[in-house]
């Protein structure tokens, strides 16, 4: 039976490149996916194109490339990524100027188009937005993105036109994955049992290194060796969809079957229909079996026909958020930032600070939890050090920016001995939802050759 090996290269959009490299080097790997996109990620990158028309690609993309380029050529590993976000065209232009400034040739890249359909959201204004329970008119004047989940369809076309690395906007974190197995094994896209076994298998490798251990460590409880060090996995899958996950023996972590029920249930909200644009995965058939040191075999997955609909993520500018931090010392350090914690409501109501919302933390007492958790065993006079942070959202820059003032002039108003203050402001752009008729969006390969 033919078998393929498929490796994650990234879990999301900032994440380290030396588990990548080991893949690629001790893998024994035919294909390497960054999956490095996540919902907002894409909306903020569209506002970075509108700045610069040759960005909106991932901030990390020249420096991966150029780390990868020689040994994908060397060892004949293709490259399926969506980090090019905003603009694919961008990004496989930019790859394409790597390659020639290192002197690399014979590369055919391809850019997968068709999922930025922010120019014809007229045509669905009246559609209800998922999040907030109104029509999309409502917020027409703060949108900034709309893209629309992809599945396998436009890396498929590519890889059948010989694409050495295929580089895609928005699209569902397990087709990039799936792509592979459906071009290398001509697996039938209307088999969806066939197709519930890869989106099982793209959602083991999709978030890196947690399936090899990074989210199941805890000190203690669940020890992971050289965590320092941890890889990221590894796929062996045969035509039939079965998937041994597995790592290289170089890296550190662990894939054990406790690491994969926590990656298989990790962002599902219904595990017997995980909805993709390929299909509707039921992960609740799975059959996980240990093979042996770092080797799981995942088998068992079943699949529904896909959705007649595709989701839009839509990006628009919800607010500002104005933020200040202090720390203060010694045995009277909680009774001070609490002093400081009042001084700044009472400053915040007199200034007349409009604010949609405020959240006031010591961090390390009541920040994760509030006080209902946090402070339940909690001893005042037993604490040497706390830091008050306080957060505001508002409506407007210069509103936000007054809260980090505020929490700055404790420096010298008071209370005793405040160091280390903080303060930023920032804009949120915050993302929401729709769904459209999939035959309204038309998929584009575009290619570059070496």
């Amino acid at each position: 039976m033919k078998k393929i090996r498929i490796a994650s290269g990234a879990g999301y959009a900032g994440d380290r490149i030396e588990p990548a490299i080991d893949v690629m080097k001790n893998g024994d790997i035919n294909y390497i996916i960054f999956e490095c996109l996540a919902e907002r990620t894409i909306a903020i990158a569209q506002q970075e194109k509108l700045k610069n028309p040759e960005k909106g690609y991932n901030g990390l993309l020249e420096y991966r490339f150029e780390k990868i380029l020689p040994i994908c050529c060397e060892k004949k590993i293709k490259v399926i990524t969506n980090m090019g976000a905003a603009n694919p065209l961008g990004a496989i232009k930019k790859i394409k100027e790597i390659a020639e400034k290192n002197g690399i040739k014979n590369l055919k890249l391809a850019a997968v188009l068709g999922d930025d359909i922010y120019k014809n959201l007229d045509k669905y204004l009246d559609l209800n937005v998922l999040e907030l329970g109104v029509p999309l008119e409502k917020i027409k004047d703060k949108l900034v993105s709309a893209n629309v989940y992809l599945g396998s369809e436009g890396i498929v076309e590519a890889l059948k036109n010989g694409a050495d690395i295929v580089v895609t906007g928005r699209c569902a974190d397990p087709a990039i994955f799936m792509a592979p197995l459906i071009y290398e094994f001509g697996w039938n896209i209307e088999d969806y049992n066939l197709i519930g076994k890869g989106i099982m298998i793209g959602h083991l490798l999709e978030c890196g290194a947690q399936v090899c251990g990074g989210y199941f460590a805890v000190p203690k409880y669940n020890d992971v060796e050289e965590l320092w060090n941890v890889g990221f996995p590894i796929a062996e899958v045969s035509e039939n969809g079965e998937a041994l996950i597995t790592k290289t023996s170089t890296s550190g972590g662990i894939v054990s079957k406790a690491t994969c029920k926590e990656q298989l249930i990790y962002e599902i909200h219904d595990p017997k229909n995980y909805i993709t644009p390929d299909g509707i995965a039921d992960f609740t058939t799975i059959k996980l079996e240990d093979m042996g040191k770092d080797k799981v075999m995942a088998t068992g997955a079943t699949g529904k026909e896909k959705p007649k609909t595709l989701k839009v993520s839509i990006g628009y500018k919800d607010c500002f958020i104005g933020e200040g931090s202090i720390s203060y010392g010694g045995s009277t350090a909680y009774s001070k930032a609490k002093l400081a914690e009042e001084i700044i409501r009472k400053r915040i109501e007199y200034t007349g600070i409009k604010c949609e919302e405020l959240k006031f933390d010591i961090l390390g007492v009541n920040s994760l939890y509030g006080d209902t958790i946090g402070q339940q065993n909690f001893n005042p006079n037993t604490l040497m050090e706390a830091r008050l942070r306080v957060a505001g959202r508002t409506l407007t820059r210069e509103e936000a920016v007054k809260i980090g003032n505020e929490v700055e002039a404790l420096y010298t108003n008071g209370p005793a001995g405040g160091g280390g203050a903080t303060k930023s402001t920032s804009e949120v752009v915050s993302i929401c939802s729709i769904f459209v008729p999939r035959e309204d969006i038309n998929i584009e390969v575009i290619y570059e050759e070496v």
